[in-house]
């Protein structure tokens, strides 16, 4: 009785394991799962770890790697912008070059348009002075010509006038190398000198004196000269045609 019992008990309880395998295995397979997760897990754990000294170098190493990779680039970069600022500096430059060296050219082209310009104007200044002077000279000789005319028409119109050597009343002889029309003078007013109550102007190394003196006598160039009668004249020089007597002292 007892056997049959615990055959019984033996069996039931084996049916209940099973049943319970069964639903365990239907309802939880995540936790199937994750029992064989475990075992995965252990099997990775299994693998030789690598000294922790021998990660910090690998970490340290590797920033080193990319900055090592990283500053070529940077150098190169630097190198290039260098390189560029050193091409604008020489394009400034020669642009600099070339502004000044076209400032200068306007400066000499202007200079020397200055130069031509002063070099035309001192010859117009020249030929004016030249042509000037020509028709100085030529008035001038046309005056000299046109006096000489006048003084040889007033000898003839007078009659000749004296010679060297010939004496007036009072001894004083007539010289051409001091007296004439070769001598032409200047008088003044009030020039000479004032004695005996008359004005006297000396001339030829000899005193002349006038009772009276006409305008014209102190407006132009005079000469006395000694005429055939023996008296001594007053001529102008410009025009022969006046003249007056004077008295030597």
């Amino acid at each position: 009785m007892k056997t049959t019992t615990i055959i019984g008990a033996g069996f039931l309880a084996a049916l209940l394991g099973v049943t319970a395998s069964a639903y365990a295995g239907q309802d939880h397979p995540d936790e199937k799962q994750d029992n064989s997760r475990p075992q995965q897990n252990s099997h990775e754990q299994a693998k030789p770890q690598q000294p922790q000294h021998q990660q910090t170098q690998q970490a340290h190493q590797q920033p080193q790697q990319n900055q090592n990779h990283t500053q070529p680039q940077q150098h190169a970069q630097q190198q290039q912008k260098t390189q560029q600022k050193q091409h604008a500096q020489q394009q400034q430059n020669t642009q600099q070059k070339q502004q000044h060296a076209q400032q200068q050219e306007k400066t000499q082209q202007k200079q020397n348009e200055q130069q031509h310009a002063l070099q035309q104007q001192q010859q117009q200044q020249q030929q004016a002075k030249s042509t000037k002077q020509e028709h100085v000279q030529q008035v001038k000789g046309q005056q000299d010509q046109q006096r000489e005319q006048r003084g040889q028409q007033s000898e003839q119109a007078q009659g000749q006038w004296a010679h060297n050597g010939q004496k007036d009343s009072r001894g004083h002889e007539y010289n051409e190398s001091r007296f004439g029309r070769a001598h032409d003078a200047r008088f003044e007013e009030h020039g000479g000198r004032f004695y005996n109550g008359r004005r006297e102007y000396s001339y030829g190394g000899y005193w002349f004196y006038a009772g009276a003196y006409p305008a014209w006598f102190y407006q132009q160039e005079v000469y006395f000269i000694m005429g055939t009668d023996g008296l001594w004249y007053a001529v102008a020089y410009d025009n022969p045609s006046l003249a007056f007597q004077v008295n030597i002292e």
